[in-house]
């Protein structure tokens, strides 16, 4: 069957063999024509993609590690929200499950928000498949090895200031405070992470969004991470945001000590 915008999957699937998945639901571009024509020319820019982390990250293949990574823009609809777009973060400023605005504040659209009856839509569009797979997947690594890490993969710009004040650290883990996953796990990574040249924090500004809150349930097995990366650390930061093979090539050995790390990681 000839899959159509329509019918095809909202992801690309990699389904490996060993205890390690990886999530990465901000990296896709594709905006249907549908909503394409209601946004604005900032929309059309796309500046708030995780950008290139699919190529960043090209060395999961060799961990045989699972990946599912979201193809369209987080401007259709945020993966790491919550459905029903409770704010993670109370009293801070966040962008929603349908963002209206660019993290500058740009409007999306032209002439309002999409309506309860469009987000809905969206939801069962691309939201609602990507959270089947993800834990379809779970479920399986979890009955082939009894354990399952759940790495959920970010990157955002250095310096965003309706978030947060300065520059943030190069590598920003969340665990949700500690419940996504063992005290353990989370102090080899942060352990790990201390033997490189790249400042990190843990649970600091970005604790983990829905993925790792949702998923991340280490009395079961299931240990879940969240790496929000700036990413002038592999890349330009301003459009045309070019991927940086010079940058890349210091910072992709680190990710695969991490995630070597990661999976390998036993109570």
């Amino acid at each position: 069957m000839l899959l159509t915008e329509a019918t095809a999957p909202p992801y690309h699937l990699r389904r490996g063999s060993s205890p390690l998945i990886v999530s990465i639901p901000h990296a896709g571009t594709l905006i249907p024509a549908s909503i394409a024509r209601t946004l604005t020319d900032a929309a059309a820019m796309r500046t708030d993609t995780d950008w290139h982390l699919p190529k960043l990250y090209d060395f999961l293949g060799a961990l045989d590690a699972t990946v599912i990574a979201g193809t369209h823009s987080r401007y259709v609809v945020d993966l790491n929200r919550p459905r029903d777009d409770t704010n993670l973060y109370p009293g801070q400023d966040t962008t929603g499950l349908c963002p209206v605005d660019t993290f500058d504040r740009r409007p999306l659209y032209r002439n309002g928000p999409p309506d309860r009856k469009e987000i809905e839509r969206r939801i069962a569009r691309y939201w609602e498949p990507y959270h089947l797979r993800l834990a379809s997947e779970i479920a399986r690594v979890k009955a082939e090895h009894g354990r399952v890490v759940l790495w959920d993969a970010h990157s955002i710009v250095g310096v965003a200031p309706r978030f947060f004040e300065g520059r943030l650290p190069d590598l920003n883990f969340g665990t949700a405070d500690g419940k996504s996953c063992a005290p353990g796990f989370s102090a080899t990574i942060a352990s790990m992470a201390a033997r490189h040249p790249y400042s990190h924090v843990l649970n600091g500004r970005f604790k983990g969004g829905y993925i790792t809150r949702r998923y991340g349930a280490p009395s079961n097995g299931v240990q879940a991470i969240q790496l929000e990366m700036v990413q002038a650390i592999y890349m330009d930061e301003h459009a045309p945001y070019p991927f940086r093979d010079d940058l890349a090539a210091r910072i992709r050995p680190v990710l695969r000590v991490l995630l070597e790390t990661a999976s390998g990681w036993a109570e």
